[in-house]
């Protein structure tokens, strides 16, 4: 089995880093074109931040970034929230699946539940998808994420 350019749960972070084109859907909602970069900070931390370009679903369109902070885990890596101090956003443990490595996570926004997931795939593009339910909030989050080619 092939797992393309991730070689293993235990290289995927390394991986990760430098520019990505990102495709986002908020089902719904809206969409969101961008790129997203993640920039070695620390041999096992990386900075990662997205911006681009958000559309409604009534057709308003606007500017957007977002930041986190990756760090290196046994078998995956820990996201945190770009804030000091640093909180977790979620534990990603990779694990085989088929061609692909995956993880899952979840996380408390209380009252409101994010069910997290991480699919590294064997074409060297990788999806987050969050599914969020509670009170406030009801939506699914796919980003499709694609190595951005030099310019």
């Amino acid at each position: 089995m092939t797992t393309g350019p991730w070689h293993g749960a235990h290289v995927v972070f390394d991986q990760l880093e430098g520019a990505w084109d990102l495709d986002r859907n908020i089902e719904n909602q809206a969409t969101m074109t961008g790129t997203a970069v993640f920039e070695r900070r620390q041999p096992d931390v990386m900075a990662y931040r997205e911006e681009g370009r958000v559309r409604l679903a009534g057709g308003k369109e606007l500017d957007a970034f977002r930041e986190y902070r990756f760090e290196r885990a046994p078998r995956g890596f820990t996201v945190f929230f770009n804030e000091a101090p640093p909180r977790v956003f979620h534990h990603i443990e990779l694990e085989r699946d088929g061609d692909a490595f995956a993880g899952l996570a979840t996380h408390l926004c209380s009252p409101d539940v994010y069910d997290s997931s991480y699919r590294f795939l064997a074409d060297g593009t990788f999806v987050v998808c969050h599914t969020v339910r509670g009170p406030r909030k009801d939506y699914v989050s796919a980003t499709l994420f694609k190595r951005r080619k030099a310019r």
